[in-house]
This record gives C-alpha cells, structure tokens and sequence, in this order.
C-alpha cells in the first residue's frame, strides 16, 4: 500500500496533479466518432417509352375479288372496312374482309379504341385487267315474265336468306382448298358488254372435271341452303363460312349435305353436274363476303 502511494506522489510530482487527480487523469478522453459524410448524390427518374401507336397486322390479297386476314388494334372494340363492320374471333381481335370485284382503289380500314378514339388505315387495291368481250348487238331481255318471277322470286328469297345467316361457323380462319379438280371453264369476272350497255359479270369460277364427279367443302362451315330444282342455279349448297364469308355450288347431280349441318374442310358435299341454266357438267364456285363477290383463285391459289 505505501508503495503504491509513493508511485502515485511521483506521478503527481511529474504531471504538477494533486494525489487524488492522478486516476482520473491516467484514463484516455473517449475519441468522438467521425460524422458521416452528407451525401450530395442526386437521382432522376427516367420517363416512361411513348405509347405503341395502335396499328392493323394484316396479310392476304389486296387486289379486286381478294382478301386480307389479320388483327385489330389492341384495345379496339369496333373496326370496319369501308361502311362494312367486320367480325372478329373470340379472342376479340382477329377479323377477316374482302375487296368486291368493282372494288375502288383506296378504302379505308378504321377502329375504334375503348375510350372513344378512331384510328384508320388507307388501303391500297390493287386493280386487275378483266376478260370484257364487247359485242355489236342489243342486250337481251332477262325474259322476267310475271309467270317467270313468280317462280324464280322464292328461289331468290331464299338464297338471299341464307347468306344473310350467321352461324359462327370459323371457317374464315382457315386456307381454302378446291372443292374438285379439273379444267376451268369459266373465269371470275369475265364479262360482256352490249354496244356499251355491260351485261352481269361471271361471279364465280367454272370447273369442269366431268359429270358425277365428287366435290367436297372448301373450308369448315354450316350448311345454310341445300336445295334442288332452282331455276338458274339448279340444285345448289351455300356453306357459311363465318364473319360474313359464305360459298355457293351451283349445278350438281347429287346433293350429299342437308341444311342446318357443320361440314368439315374436305368433306364430300355433293357431285358435279348440269342442272339448272347450264351447258354442260360442270361445279361453279362462288365466294361472297357481305354482298362483295370474291375470287375464288384468291382463296386457294393456283391448281395444281
């Protein structure tokens, strides 16, 4: 104990300190911490991409008697081709349209969004050169007695009826195939004209691969008009396609289908023949969207 209190006197006597001084002055000053910088870093928010203007996506033939097939513009409720509305498929956006044979050039595809706002596209047609035979001799009378109409006026009815039908039948969706093989006969679009007076256009295309011999639909679709002993057509089907697309055969020997009945693309439907107002066997194929009249190559391509 003595010697620790002598070594305390000469820590004292060495530091100038009192006795009592010498422990509180032999402990370090804690060392404060250092503060933290402030940051001076700054940070902006980049703005959102600009908006996907609204578009149509579409493929087909843009040409008289064609077609296009494609999708509306995302958030659209409505679109139309010309004053026509167009259908689209369940999942709201895709649709099918068709270009008539007189066709103008331009026409306009439009859509309106959800909130209110329309967006249109220009559509170019292309024009195409027709088979016009121009003949030195009056215009025939269609020989429309009241005896005639009378019966040919149930016959119309009824045709105009059954394209009027709307199935929901997706035919549309699908690539067409011929209904039979065989020589072309007859041309969509070909026409005479009576010392300038134009005679009705061919509004479908002829084939001619001989009598009885099988055809079969198209695409997928229902049978809408199956009926025999028509004036002009003779016994015709008309498949409705959907969206508006509907195919008539006219002439055959055999119907195979009854009205009311879903056909499948490639199914037997009926075979060739000549009834009707008609010169010899033959299937012709027509093809209407609304009241245009389409082209029936434009559907399936070349024969191969």
């Amino acid at each position: 104990m003595a010697l620790s209190w002598i070594t305390l006197a000469l820590a004292c006597a060495v530091t100038g300190c009192a006795p009592g001084e010498a422990e509180v002055t032999a402990e370090k000053a804690p060392v404060a911490a250092p503060e933290a910088p402030t940051s001076t870093q700054s940070y902006s928010i980049a703005p959102p991409p600009p908006a996907t203007p609204p578009d149509f996506d579409f493929t087909g033939e843009l040409t008289q008697g064609g077609w296009i097939r494609g999708t509306i513009p995302v958030g659209a409720r409505s679109a139309k081709l010309g004053n026509q509305t167009l259908t689209v498929d369940e999942s709201g956006r895709t649709f099918f349209a068709a270009f008539d044979r007189d066709s103008p050039s331009s026409i306009t595809l439009s859509a309106t969004l959800a909130n209110g706002a329309t967006f249109s596209e220009q559509i170019t047609v292309s024009p195409r050169k027709w088979n016009i035979q121009r003949v030195n001799v009056a215009k025939r009378g269609g020989g429309s007695s009241e005896a005639w109409w009378k019966k040919r006026e149930p016959e119309w009815l009824a045709i105009k009826g059954a394209r009027e039908k709307v199935t929901g039948a997706a035919g549309w969706q699908q690539d067409f195939v011929w209904p039979v093989k065989g020589r072309i006969s007859g041309q969509f679009g070909r026409q005479r004209i009576y010392r300038g007076e134009p005679g009705s256009y061919h509004s479908g295309i002829d084939i001619a691969p001989g009598n009885g011999v099988p055809f079969v639909a198209p695409a997928d679709g229902v049978v809408v008009l199956a009926r025999t002993g028509f004036s002009l057509e003779g016994n015709i089907i008309i498949i409705d396609h959907g969206a508006g697309l509907n195919s008539a055969f006219l002439h055959a020997s055999k119907l195979a289908v009854k009205e009311g009945q879903a056909v499948k693309q490639g199914e037997y439907i009926g075979n060739v023949g000549s009834t009707g107002r008609s010169t010899g066997p033959h299937l012709h194929w027509s093809l209407k969207w609304n009241d245009a009249r389409l082209d029936p190559l434009l559907f399936t391509g070349p024969m191969n």
